[in-house]
């Protein structure tokens, strides 16, 4: 399992993502790019260091999570910081996690060492494949499959933010959302999806296949419940607008071509 090893990815994520103490929301988003990014650099110095094997897969692996990792926590700084109406989404997402109530200390300890874990997992095909001395180039597909979704997510943010600068209090319902309501969501699990089949070939044992398959399994998760958690907002906040409600119910909402139209199980429109 090389503990060791996988005990530094886990370090460096918990430095990183240590920001979340001052808001919690930002143990998964800014903390998560940042945790993402750091694990990628310090993956390469090991294997600089003769650590790892320094081959020209894990070079681009590790590349790639510092491309994603840094595009992602400089796009949600930049957001936070120049956008007053995503500070009031996440004030909202805040309260609706909390129940408006300050979320105690023990509580960030938790989701801080459990999302630092959950970094850890899903970067390990990566680091399993500096350990590996022989390896087909399966990572080639891996990465050109984490590439897409990399390329999908930043132009999904783009366009969301070019909709918002022009109607702000408008859901963004053309381009990639005509597609999908959530394509930055999904271009998230395209790239997380190259990054497992990249370790394929390198991948030993039971217990490396659970860990990788646990920290895929697990990111997709998170983002279809964070699928949800936008439905349930969106509805509130766009429920009166027709056009929305006919979006809604004909546009899938996270896997394209799936008649998934709806997470939450009683779809409600408008405040309650």
């Amino acid at each position: 399992m090389y503990w060791n090893l996988l005990l530094i990815s886990f370090v460096t994520a918990l430095v990183l993502t240590a920001i979340g103490f001052k808001n919690y929301v930002w143990f998964l988003s800014i903390g998560y790019g940042l945790a993402v990014a750091g694990i990628g650099i310090v993956l390469v110095i090991l294997g600089l260091a003769g650590t790892l094997h320094l081959s020209s897969g894990l070079v681009v692996m590790c590349l790639l999570l510092v491309i994603y990792g840094c595009r992602l926590s400089g796009f949600l700084i930049y957001r936070e910081a120049k956008n007053a109406a995503y500070r009031k989404t996440l004030a909202e997402a805040a309260k609706d996690t909390s129940g408006g109530k300050a979320m105690p200390v023990f509580v960030k300890a938790a989701i801080w060492i459990s999302v630092s874990l959950l970094y850890a997992a899903q970067t390990a095909p990566v680091l399993y494949r500096g350990v590996a001395e022989h390896a087909n180039g399966l990572w080639i597909i891996g990465g050109l499959i984490a590439l897409s979704g990399i390329l999908l997510e930043s132009a999904a943010d783009h366009q969301k933010s070019a909709f918002k600068k022009i109607d702000p209090h408008a859901p963004a319902m053309k381009g990639l959302y005509k597609i999908v309501r959530c394509p930055n969501y999904l271009g998230e699990i395209i790239f997380w999806t190259g990054v497992f089949i990249s370790g394929w070939p390198v991948l030993t044992g039971a217990g490396q296949w659970l860990l990788c398959l646990a920290g895929y399994i697990c990111i997709v998760w998170v983002m279809f419940n964070s699928a949800k958690r936008l439905e349930t907002r969106q509805n509130r906040n766009y429920g009166n607008r027709e056009d929305y409600r006919n979006y809604a119910e004909h546009t899938p909402i996270l896997i394209p071509f799936i008649p998934l139209y709806h997470l939450v199980k009683e779809v409600k429109y408008g405040k309650e």
